[in-house]
């Protein structure tokens, strides 16, 4: 909580692009396939998205059911779908509508944190299979992750700050990298934060944690992408919000994928 910021506040560059981006596309229904406290799904109601929202973890679900209940005379919050989901049997635990949603997101670097468990990525493919048919055809995936390509070659993630969440707490990040058989197998990040005084004239103090994810490869990644739509689809990744050109000057934070179904 204290390095994402406030956690009701999105940058307005991101709300603005993900709302255009939606629009653009015809978008109304929307399935939050990570949706932790509920964030992004709130964000989306209030703008008129009927909203599914679910993620694995009963323990960020509670935040997300708490602001429907609060907010449940308001007909999009009384319409919100919440359920508890895991990626990897999505297809059991979720009912689809009809031929499915118009947009299904995966933000914040979220995918990220499942695991490579066999070694092979086959629960990667299994799980994007999975969100991949939750997809209307003609509707869109919009899912990201960090610029693992910049951190593998360098050791440490790119300059800039969060481009999802409010935050100006955050004054160092340490990044380590775990080789299993000559290949990233994970990569972990070490935050410190500023953590703000309680009381006036108070010093304030320094908080300690760690976050650990598979390093997804942009090249990699969007292979893999290809084959959850069966290369029916079209393929478009930004950085930071922005069209991105490999070898470009700006080195982006965050890879975004804007993928199409086409069939």
């Amino acid at each position: 909580q204290l390095y994402i910021g406030d956690t009701r506040g999105r940058t307005d560059e991101y709300r603005s692009w993900l709302l255009a981006l939606l629009r653009q596309h015809r978008c109304r229904s929307v399935l939050d396939v990570a949706c932790g406290t509920g964030v992004d799904s709130i964000m989306l109601l209030e703008e008129g998205f009927q909203v599914t929202s679910v993620d694995a973890s009963d323990k960020m679900l509670k935040y997300a059911l708490k602001e429907r209940w609060e907010r449940r005379k308001e007909e999009p919050f009384d319409r919100w779908v919440i359920e508890e989901a895991n990626w990897l049997t999505l297809e059991k635990d979720l009912e689809k509508p009809g031929d499915g949603f118009d947009a299904v997101i995966c933000l914040g670097n979220s995918f990220a944190h499942l695991p490579d468990f066999k070694g092979d990525q086959s629960d990667h493919k299994l799980a994007l299979r999975n969100i991949a048919s939750m997809v209307r055809p003609g509707g869109v995936l919009v899912i990201d992750h960090r610029n693992y390509d910049h951190i593998l070659a360098t050791g440490c993630a790119p300059a800039g700050k969060n481009i999802y969440y409010q935050s100006d707490l955050t004054k160092d990040i340490t990044t380590s990298v775990l080789l299993v058989n000559n290949k990233a197998h994970m990569v972990t990040l070490d935050y410190t934060v500023q953590v703000p005084p309680t009381e006036a004239g108070a010093d304030p103090e320094l908080s300690k944690f760690r976050l650990s994810y598979y390093p997804h490869r942009l090249e990699a990644f969007t292979a893999l992408l290809k084959g959850a739509f069966q290369g029916k689809c079209q393929h478009t990744v930004l950085g930071d919000f922005q069209p991105y050109t490999p070898g470009q000057a700006h080195v982006p934070c965050y890879f975004i994928h804007v993928v199409k179904k086409t069939g």
